[in-house]
C-alpha cells in the first residue's frame, strides 16, 4: 500500500489562511506570512529548501477542496481553472471536491481537474485508484484536511508552523477527533518550523 501524504503551512494560533479570502487574496489577508518559507523570502535556509522537496515530491493523484481551486462559489458561471495559469503544478489528476458538477478541465504538463460532487471517501478511492503506486497527496484546504484527519488516510503529515499570529481565518484541527501522529523528522528556520509526521503505525 503507498503512502497517502499531506504538506500544509500553518500559524502559531493554527491558521492555515486568513480571513476575507478572494481573488485578490487567495490565501486571505496576511495568509502569505505563513508561506514566506517557500516562496522566495530571503531569509530561507537550507532546511526550507528541504522542506519545499517535501512540499513538490510527485505524487500520483491530488485531493482538494473548492475553496482551494478557486475563489467561485455556487454553480460554476464563471470558466474559472485554478489559481496556477496553463501549467499547474500538479501534473497529475486532481480531484476538487464541490457541491456543484462541472466537466473535468485538462490543463498542461498533465493536470487534470476532476470535480467531485459525493463527497470526500469518494474523492480519495478515485484518487487511489487513479494514483496506483506513485501515492496521494491532501493539497488542501483546511477542510479537506480536516476530513482526511478524520478518516484517517493520511500516513505522513508534514507541517511548516510559521512564527506568526493571525488571529482569525481558516482553522485546520477544529473538529479533528484526534492525531495519532509521532514526529520523525525536524527542521527549522527563520521562517518556519518544519515537522514530518508519520501515522502510528504506518511504518
Amino acid at each position: 500500500m503507498t503512502d497517502t501524504t499531506c504538506h500544509m503551512s500553518i500559524s502559531l494560533d493554527g491558521y492555515v489562511a486568513g480571513p476575507d479570502q478572494s481573488r485578490d487574496d487567495p490565501l486571505g489577508k496576511r495568509g502569505v506570512e505563513v508561506h514566506g518559507w517557500h516562496i522566495g523570502d530571503p531569509r530561507a535556509t537550507e532546511a526550507d529548501e528541504i522542506a519545499t522537496s517535501w512540499l513538490m515530491r510527485p505524487r500520483g493523484a491530488y485531493v482538494m477542496g473548492r475553496n482551494m481551486f478557486g475563489p467561485v462559489r455556487g454553480g460554476w458561471d464563471e470558466d474559472w481553472r485554478g489559481w496556477w495559469g496553463a501549467e499547474p503544478p500538479y501534473h497529475a489528476p486532481v480531484f476538487v471536491l464541490t457541491h456543484h458538477a462541472r466537466e473535468s478541465i485538462e490543463m498542461e504538463g498533465g493536470t487534470t481537474f476532476h470535480f467531485v460532487t459525493d463527497g470526500f471517501d469518494a474523492a480519495y478511492a478515485r484518487a487511489l485508484e487513479t494514483a496506483g503506486d506513485r501515492g496521494v497527496d491532501i493539497a488542501g484546504g483546511a477542510s479537506t484536511v480536516r476530513q482526511a484527519l478524520n478518516a484517517g488516510v493520511i500516513d505522513e503529515f508534514s507541517l511548516d508552523i510559521a512564527p506568526t499570529l493571525l488571529g482569525a481565518g481558516e482553522r485546520m484541527f477544529d473538529g479533528v477527533e484526534s492525531f495519532d501522529y509521532e514526529p520523525v523528522e525536524v527542521l527549522h528556520s527563520p521562517l518556519a518550523t518544519h515537522i514530518r509526521y508519520r501515522r502510528v503505525g504506518s511504518g
